[in-house]
């Protein structure tokens, strides 16, 4: 009860400006056109009453019980004060002026319903001097005109008017408790979609933990097997098998990246890298692949692009990949034409890369869900090419994260023409010194609870001349680091047990040979919460699962540089 009286006063408050206006209107239009002695006064009773409601249903939760109750109460009074002006208007002999009383009882009746909806207490209190009014309206104009039958009619009218606004109570009521119902149901409706959502993103990132660790192996070992073998068809099958997982990959890495996307989660770095290069080496990594098909590719505008640029080559290169695969797909005959443009300034570097293609195009209908997750343009897409349906989407998304857009246009039989913009800062060319990095003969130990992630790594790090040793758990891990030196620690953090980020914190609390060893973190949930979590541990980089041997090279050769360029500073 107290909390609907407490509605009710709110929403009466919140009419005060109206309320009084319309009172001081009243008395003025009364003051012109019927000259009363009492308009004036009969307005400031009205505001004085009025005053006093809101005082008495202010806070009452501590409030002693007489002024509860007269929070009650003093609709009523408040009521009965503005009504009052409807019975001297009524007793009035002036044409007219009784139907003034009962228009202002009308309007007085429906402003009550529609302020306390849905507060039965509160409707009750206020309505009922107006309809007490309504009642006695007839008895007074009869009173006042004796000769006038039609003030009989009035009782039809006040009893009318009376059933009217209770049927209109009811029924604004009823279509509020709706609205309420509604939202309710559409706000459990908002809550059980997130938890879907976020069961589907725990779901994704678990699978994804889970295939990452055979993906390791099936890439590691395909590789070493490809430079193993020396038959030709033994190649062949080794190729086949690193192709099949690198599909396999891909379709992992784009899950993982939509769950992301979705969570909020990605995140692009902001490092220095060569926009030249890196644009080349992969235009370069499709040349065979376009070749093959008998295509031609034309690459526009890369002498004008700077060099030397800061943010995320590796989501670049992602959605350029994405956008050259789906060009080299969709294009049976005729070329390929990639058009570079950059707009440097003193502090940024805006990036324009269009690719065009000569394939069949988009149809029309089909652009306005062509970045829609998991769509494709139609069955036979799905049969004939494959794929996900999601490499547009996640590219639209991380074109967006590095300040720019990804836009297609397409006329029927004339191509596709995908446009990606991007926004880099200017950056200089790194020292000479951190290029022509070696890790051959680097000792290193590989800390992870599966046999497979533990093999897997080695195969990875054999090619570049580096000296492994395995352990299979954050304990055996810290027994090794007490008894030799290793250059670095490829440490896994997710382990039963002691898992990485524990074993990495006690290494540091420690006084061994490894204290100041480079820790690299080697997960599968590889989030930006997830890394901060892990430098806060002690640990110097990180690298996710499965291992790309180029991103391992460079982790390592990034964290050994850095503790080499420290020793350097200790030393002078």
């Amino acid at each position: 009860m107290q909390k609907d009286v407490a509605r009710a006063a709110a929403s009466r408050r919140a009419n005060t400006y109206l309320r009084i206006g319309a009172t001081l209107a009243i008395a003025l239009l009364l003051q012109v056109y019927l000259h009363p002695a009492w308009g004036w006064a009969w307005a400031g009773a009205y505001t004085l009453c009025y005053a006093f409601e809101n005082w008495v249903r202010g806070p009452t939760e501590s409030a002693p019980t007489w002024r509860r109750l007269a929070a009650v109460v003093a609709p009523f009074i408040t009521s009965a004060a503005f009504g009052a002006v409807s019975m001297a208007l009524f007793a009035s002999h002036i044409r007219f002026a009784p139907t003034l009383g009962g228009m202002l009882l009308a309007g007085a009746l429906l402003n009550v319903v529609v302020v306390n909806a849905g507060n039965r207490l509160a409707t009750l209190m206020a309505a009922a001097p107006h309809a007490l009014y309504l009642l006695i309206a007839p008895f007074v104009a009869k009173a006042a005109n004796p000769g006038a039958n039609l003030a009989d009619v009035l009782w039809f009218g006040a009893v009318l008017m009376i059933v009217s606004v209770t049927v209109a109570s009811r029924t604004l009521s009823a279509a509020l408790k709706a609205e309420a119902d509604a939202k309710a149901e559409a706000e459990r409706r908002r809550h059980e979609a997130e938890e879907a959502v976020a069961a589907k993103s725990a779901f994704v990132a678990m699978i994804s933990h889970e295939l990452r660790t055979p993906i390791s192996a099936i890439l590691a070992g395909a590789a070493r097997l490809h430079s193993e073998v020396p038959e030709a068809g033994q190649k062949i099958h080794a190729q086949l098998i690193a192709d099949a997982g690198g599909l396999m990959r891909t379709l992992l890495n784009d899950l993982l990246d939509l769950s992301r996307l979705d969570a909020g989660r990605m995140t692009v770095e902001q490092s220095a890298f060569n926009l030249r290069q890196a644009l080349s080496d992969t235009l370069r990594l499709w040349r065979p692949e376009i070749a093959r098909k008998g295509l031609k590719l034309r690459v526009q505008g890369a002498a004008t692009l700077p060099r030397w640029v800061a943010g995320d080559a590796m989501r670049l290169k992602q959605v350029l990949n994405n956008l050259l695969s789906n060009a080299i797909k969709f294009t049976e005959r005729g070329e390929i034409t990639v058009v570079l443009h950059a707009q440097p300034s003193p502090e940024q570097v805006l990036l324009s890369i269009e690719v065009i293609d000569t394939g069949p195009g988009i149809p029309e209908a089909a652009l306005p869900r062509l970045f829609a997750p998991f769509d494709q343009l139609n069955a036979a897409v799905v049969r004939q090419h494959g794929g996900s349906g999601l490499g547009l989407a996640i590219s639209r998304e991380l074109a967006r994260l590095m300040g720019g857009d990804l836009t297609a246009s397409s006329a029927p039989g004339h191509g596709a023409h995908f446009t990606l913009t991007t926004v880099f800062e200017t950056a200089e060319a790194p020292r000479a010194e951190d290029e022509g990095r070696s890790i051959t003969g680097l000792r290193v130990l590989v800390v992870d609870d599966h046999v497979v992630n533990r093999r897997a790594i080695e195969l990875v790090l054999q090619p570049f001349g580096v000296d492994a040793t395995l352990a299979e758990s954050g304990e055996e891990a810290l027994e090794l680091l007490n008894a030799e030196v290793f250059d670095a620690v490829l440490m896994d953090v997710y382990m039963p047990g002691m898992d990485g980020r524990e074993a990495t914190r006690t290494l540091r609390a420690g006084s061994g040979p490894n204290r100041d060893t480079p820790v690299i973190a080697v997960t599968a949930s590889a989030t930006p919460k997830d890394w901060d979590a892990c430098m806060a541990a002690g640990m110097n980089g990180h690298v996710a699962k499965p291992i790309d041997p180029a991103e391992l090279f460079g982790a390592l050769a990034q964290v050994l540089a850095g503790d080499a360029s420290e020793a350097v500073t200790d030393a002078a």
